[in-house]
This record gives structure tokens, sequence and C-alpha cells, in this order.
């Protein structure tokens, strides 16, 4: 049987039949698990269109959500599809629109577009299942790019989609050649690539490092990596040809290209340069001086004189001033590591702290610090140079601050950052807040005073003092962490955690190096809740309060009951709070650990103010309804039309019987009373302010009553004559329908009690306000330091 428009059968040699779409997964998961487990650097992956392979996935019932940014085709979810539905087969595989030019010819030297991601433009697929893709379906171009290592101790391995594209400049005659070569070629094969494309000997040739259309350094024949190298993506190269071979002239620049503007503090006694500067060595295999030389760029003529005199770097510039306003160079979003890089920078104690000789410091024996080996033939691997992130940040800081305002590459820093860190390596964009966090952790220990970390047992609190419990907790991390990170950037927090069960109390002192704050907007939330006074003391009012967004009820009752914006609770009284919906009790919120997340924003939750006594309390609910046509109507909850908010008091003193709930129903009722009411029976002046209910009980008692009380369920669908005989059990729920006649509305305003505010709405102007509002660096500590309940995930 053939599949409409294929007519494409399996490249198996023992199996004649078509191609069916299980077939074909079937494959493609084969193939995938074998690629998987074979990973080594050099294999070819192929980029593929993901408008094409979504059209697969769906054809073969597989799953094609937005989730699928790995570097491989893994095992996908199989939500599969109705089999009475049609999916057409795929067409020709079309990856045109992946390039700059729409060229249609296969190879790695194909320029794809700079903007495009994993993911959501294209996808990786192993050789082999390209190739299978290609055999089903056709078409291209091939998009082949090689699967590269990163890393020293940790290698990890990723693919490399952009290559280098090299702007190479022919020097004899100014010609232009495009050069695209992978960064983990070596410069040897750099020359060996442009030697064949020109038809040069190679002894003849030299290349140079032309960042900016500027000569920096000549590339020595070596094995060298380009990345080592530090060429950047698009970034100009020059060649030479020389009639007698080629020599290189290259003085007064370091291997990033800028000009060296360093200081000896110290005679020369080292073979190791720490700022790019010429090579000095003392006693512990370190450099501890700098090269002499001027600052230029800005007409200074700074002469930096040795440690004799007491001068070096830091004091050269703190005499002429204007250093620290270079800017560094964006190397291809890079934004991320420059920002993080002038924070640092600019941080005055760390400046002094790298302007001198930090050399003494550099921890040799830290198995933490950060370090790479070069192999010897003539034995084993032996650490080249230690302290490498603080040597390469330190080297970068000195520029910044004595190379006048010309702007820097950090292009050496990145090459070290990719080594020691191969998240960062190539030029997607990252998160500064991780770099910062690599860069300060793998200073600290490139930097740590202490060379052998004493092991110490953490002791309890066991009642002792907060000062005393966290001089000794500093005390312990100090002895095993001792750097200028540490004098600079750490501190110490205090953590105490609640048991919500026991109520066991855990306090902690932790270490801390950089503080993720939260903005005020994304903790908190703002939510307005309608209180109201069981005891008709006053009106029910509204009021807003700021909660966390994860906080629980007892937050939300505090947070009314006495913060800033709440409704100044007396010591004697409580909040009940309760959700209503459609005009009757929906739930009350008695657990005052219910997470606030299952309250909505538009949600009605109301508060009512009853007495704090140990003891239970009676609930008196009083759900209201309008007035019905007949008895039976009353009796059945026939066309039952429920308004208005329910009331509810509580009542600890005695037992509530059924005499009792007529002038207590009365005494609630008495905010809601107008100033000035009539009836045909009775004339009441009352005033609703203050809320006199012994004249109103002397007003409306027995049958001169203007409402009539019914028992009923929660929702009031039924209704049963009062017994006023009847006793009712403490900590029960009375619950009532109140009938609200047209005699009752001229006595009492509803309007109080209706159309009660949702939690949270925003109108126009509120939130023209919140987006024009500033948020302080205080507000967001306040957010940081606010109680937090624990989720399921973070259990005692």
């Amino acid at each position: 049987m053939t599949i409409p428009e294929s007519g494409c059968y399996m490249d198996n040699e023992t199996s004649c039949l078509p191609c069916t779409p299980e077939e074909e997964k079937r494959v493609v998961d084969e193939l995938t698990k074998e690629a998987e487990s074979n990973l080594k650097e050099g294999n070819l992956y192929y980029v593929l269109s993901n408008r094409w392979y979504m059209d697969w996935l769906r054809y073969t019932g597989q799953d094609t959500g937005d989730d699928m940014f790995g570097h491989f085709i893994g095992p996908l979810s199989r939500n599969g599809v109705d089999s009475k539905t049609p999916i057409r087969r795929p067409g020709q595989i079309d990856n045109s629109h992946l390039l700059l030019d729409g060229s249609d010819i296969d190879g790695i030297d194909l320029d794809m577009h700079r903007t495009l991601e994993e993911g959501r433009d294209y996808v990786l697929v192993p050789q082999e299942i390209w190739k299978k893709f290609h055999d089903w379906y056709k078409g291209g171009p091939a998009l082949p790019r090689k699967l590269i290592s990163h890393g020293v101790a940790h290698k990890s391995y990723s693919v490399e989609v952009y290559p280098l594209s090299l702007k190479l400049t022919d020097s004899r005659d100014d010609k232009k050649y495009i050069i695209r070569i992978s960064k983990k070629e070596s410069v040897r094969a750099l020359y060996n690539k442009v030697c064949s494309l020109l038809d040069l000997d190679p002894e003849k040739v030299g290349i140079w490092d032309n960042f900016n259309g500027r000569k920096h350094k000549l590339l020595t024949v070596s094995d060298e990596d380009l990345e080592e190298a530090c060429l950047q993506i698009d970034q100009d190269i020059l060649l030479e040809v020389q009639s007698e071979g080629f020599h290189s002239s290259r003085s007064g620049m370091d291997s990033t290209g800028n000009e060296l503007a360093l200081v000896a503090v110290d005679p020369p006694s080292t073979s190791i340069s720490i700022a790019g500067g010429p090579a000095v060595s003392n006693s512990n295999g370190y450099s501890s001086g700098f090269g002499y030389n001027i600052i230029k760029g800005h007409g200074l003529n700074l002469p930096f004189t040795t440690a004799d005199d007491g001068n070096d770097i830091l004091s050269s510039v703190k005499k002429c001033g204007g250093g620290g306003l270079a800017g560094l160079q964006n190397l291809g979003n890079t934004c991320f590591m420059n920002s993080a890089l002038q924070c640092l920078i600019h941080t005055p104690p760390l400046v002094e702290y790298f302007l001198q000789d930090y050399t003494e410091e550099i921890n040799k024996q830290n198995p933490l610090g950060l370090h790479y080996y070069i192999p010897r033939k003539v034995s084993n691997s032996v650490p080249a140079v230690q302290g490498e992130l603080a040597i390469a940040f330190g080297e970068l800081l000195r520029k910044i601050w004595s190379s006048g305002r010309a702007p820097i590459a950090p292009r050496a820093f990145k090459g070290k950052l990719a080594r020691f860190a191969p998240q960062f390596s190539g030029y997607n964009q990252h998160d500064s807040q991780e770099l910062l966090a690599f860069l300060l952790d793998g200073l600290h220990e490139d930097l740590n005073r202490v060379k052998k970390k004493p092991y110490i047992q953490a002791k309890d609190a066991n009642g002792r003092p907060d000062w005393k419990v966290a001089n000794e907790c500093w005390q312990n991390h100090k002895a095993r962490n001792d750097s200028v990170i540490v004098d600079v950037c750490q501190g110490q927090y205090k953590s105490t955690l609640v048991c919500p069960s026991c109520s066991k109390i855990s306090v902690t002192f932790d270490p801390f190096m950089y503080l993720s704050l939260p903005l005020p907007s994304t903790v908190t939330r703002s939510m307005t809740i309608t209180v109201l006074y069981g005891d008709g003391g006053a009106l029910p009012m509204p009021f807003t309060v700021s909660v966390l967004k994860h906080g629980c009820v007892k937050d939300l009752i505090q947070a009314l009951s006495d913060g800033p914006d709440g409704c100044c609770l007396k010591s004697d009284e409580k909040l009940l709070l309760a959700e209503v919906d459609d005009h009757h009790i929906h739930r009350y919120l008695d657990n005052p650990y219910e997470q606030l997340s299952s309250i909505k924003d538009d949600d009605h939750i109301v508060a009512y103010r009853v007495p704090k006594v140990p003891e239970k309390l009676t609930r008196l609910e009083i759900i209201f309804r309008s007035k019905q046509k007949c008895m039976s109507d009353i009796s059945n909850g026939a066309d039952s039309e429920l308004l208005g908010t329910p009331l509810v008091s509580c009542f600890a003193d005695g037992l509530l019987t059924g005499a009792d709930i007529q002038p207590l129903a009365h005494k609630m009722l008495v905010p809601l009373m107008r100033t000035t009411s009539a009836s045909p029976s009775n004339q009441v002046q009352t005033n609703a302010a203050s809320g006199d209910a012994m004249e109103l009980e002397e007003a409306f008692n027995g049958d001169s009553s203007p409402f009539h009380l019914w028992l009923t369920d929660e929702k009031g669908t039924s209704c049963h004559p009062i017994d006023t005989a009847r006793f009712f059990e403490q900590g029960q729920t009375v619950r009532v329908l109140l009938e609200w006649s047209d005699r009752v509305r001229e006595l009492y305003d509803v309007s109080y009690i209706e159309n009660l505010p949702e939690v949270y709405k925003t109108t126009g102007y509120i939130a023209k306000k919140n987006k024009h509002e500033a948020i302080s660096l205080f507000s967001c500590l306040e957010a940081f330091l606010k109680e937090e309940p624990l989720g399921p995930d973070d259990m005692w």
C-alpha cells in the first residue's frame, strides 16, 4: 500500500513495506537513542526548519508543544490524535527561510539569520536522522553543524550553529573574503584554509587579528584554537604576504589589543604576566609587578614609579583622576557580561584591591580555584596557572582604570570565562545575575586566604542570645572562607522557621553573597475586603490591604486587624472571614494556613468583627430575600430571590433561643436604619450613626416588627417557622431568612450590603498610576524580608 503524496518506501533492506507514520516515528526514536549514547566532538548535526518539523510531529501523532528546546530530538510525549482526522504528510523539507541569502547550496558555508532561536525557528537532528528525513521527503538545503565541547574540568557539548565568520582583507589588493570556520579549529587550520583559498605559501603568510580594523597581534601558527586566540564572530583579520617570510613587528600591544598601561610595583622576578605587561617574577612564581608605561588616549602622562617610592598604579590614578571612564565593547550579545563587569569594576573596595599587588593572595592550593591544565609529553599534566579568573579580572580592571576613555574589548576575559563556564560561551544572551554569581564565587575561591579548610561541627543555639550564635556562625564561615570578596560582598542573615503544626521555632544564621530581591508588585497582592460589625456597631466598610501573594489567611487577617490600612481591631475582637457568592455564605475561611491563592480576584470576601473568646461561638447568620407572593411560596422556596450580603454575629454567653433571634436581628440591622423613617403603623426617629439599639428594640417588638424571620438552610432554599422555645447548641450555626418587604426597604438602606467590591479590580486611573510608580530599593528589601509561608515542596 502506498502512502498518499508520498510514494516513498522505507530504506530498509529487510522490508519493502511503505513508510507509515508509526514506522517513521519508530525509526527516528531508535536513531535518537543511538545518537545520544555516542556523543563525541566532531559529530554532525543538521539544522532543520521548525515549521517542517512540527508538521512531521503532527503527521506521526506526537505532541507539538512549545517545550522542545533541547539540542537533540528526545523522547516525545504521545498525546496522539483522533484517528478519524486525516493528517497530511509533510511536503519537502524547506530550510530556505533560515538563510540570509535564501541560497540552496548545501554546506557549512551557508550563512543563517543571526536572530534564529532553537526550538522556535529550528531544531537540531543527528546526521543519521537527517539522512532518513532527506530520503523520505527530499528538499533542503542541508545545514550541517559540528558538535563541539566546552570547559576544562567539566566538559559539556553543544552544536555550533553559528561558526566563526571572519572578514579577511588581503593587504596586497584590499580584496575582501569571508572565512567560515569553527571556533574550535586551530590557528594552524585557519592558515591552511586561507592559503588553500588564495594559493599561497604558508611560510610567507601572516594573519593579523585586526579587530575593529586595527592590528592587534599576529596570529602564531599553532594548535591553539581560535576561541583561545580571542577571535570573535564577524571580526576582521588581515592577510600580509612577504617575499622572504613573515615576521611579527608588533609592540606595545597586549593579547587583547589594548595598549599596556600598567606599572611595576616590585623588581621584575617572574615569568608570568598578570596584567598583560612585560613578564616579571618573584619567589612565589607570580607576577607582583607590571610594565612601565604611560596612559594614552587623553593626553595625561603618568610616570608609574616603583614600589621604592611607595607609589603604584592606585596612587597614580588617585593623583590624576579620570580613571574608570572606559566602556566595554559589545562582542555580540555580551551586554549581560559587560553590565555585570562594570558594576564590579566600579565597586571602590574592589578597585583599590585589584589596582594594588594582590598576587600574594592567589590561592595556589585551592582545588575549587579556577585554573586549567596543560599536558606535558614527559610527565603528568600539571597546573599551568592558578587563579586564572582573578588574574583575567584584574587585567581588565587595570585597563579600565588606566586607558583613558577609549572603549575596551573584553575578549581575553570572555575567553577565560568560556573556558571555566561553558554555559557563557558563544554569543547567545544570558542572565547577568547568573554571570555575576559565577564571577563572585570564582574570584572568592581564587583569592581565598584559607589554604586548608577545617571541618567545623555546627552547634545548636540552645537558647543562647542571637548575637552570640550569629558571631559564632560568622567566625565558622570565616574559618573556611576569607577573601576580599567575603570582606566586601558577603554578609549573614537570620532565618526563622516556625512549624505550623507544633509551633517549633528554628533560628539559623546563613552567609550570603548576593540577594535576589523581588519587586514588590511581584510578591504582594492588593485585596479589598468588606468589614461588617457583627454587633451592629457601624456600617460596613471596605478596606484594601497588601499581602504576600503566596501568603495564607492568617496574613490577610493580620493585615486587616492591625496593619496600617486595617480596621483597627479591638483587643477583645477577632475577624471571621467568609466568601459570599450569590448572596449567601459560600464558605468560611476558618483555616488560618489556607493559601490566599484560593481566593480569586473576582471573589467577594467579607470579614465579620466578632467577640474573641476561648469557647465555641454560636453563629447567627441572616440571609436576605425579597418578599414572596404567598405562604406556600415561602415554605417551599419557589421563585426565591436572594439579595444583599448576609450578616453574621457570634455569641458566647449562654444558649441562644428562638426568642433571642428577633431582637438580635434588630440590633444587627441598626447601622442600615435610615435617619428618618416612616411606616403606616409607626413613626420612628433614630440616629443611624449612633446605633441606638435599645430605641430600636422598643420600637420593634412582637407583632410590630417590619420583617419576618424563618429558619433556613445555608443557601436559603427552605423555610420553617422559628420556635421561640427552642434552644440551639453552642457552636452551632443558626441560619435565618429575613423577608425584605417594601416596608422594610422604607426603613432600611439596603445599598450598604449590596454590590460589595471584588477582591481586586483595577480601574484605568489606578493602573496608570501604578505603571509609573517608582519602586525603591528599600521597598524591594522590605518585600524580601516579609514572612513567607512554606509550600508543600518546602516541608519542615
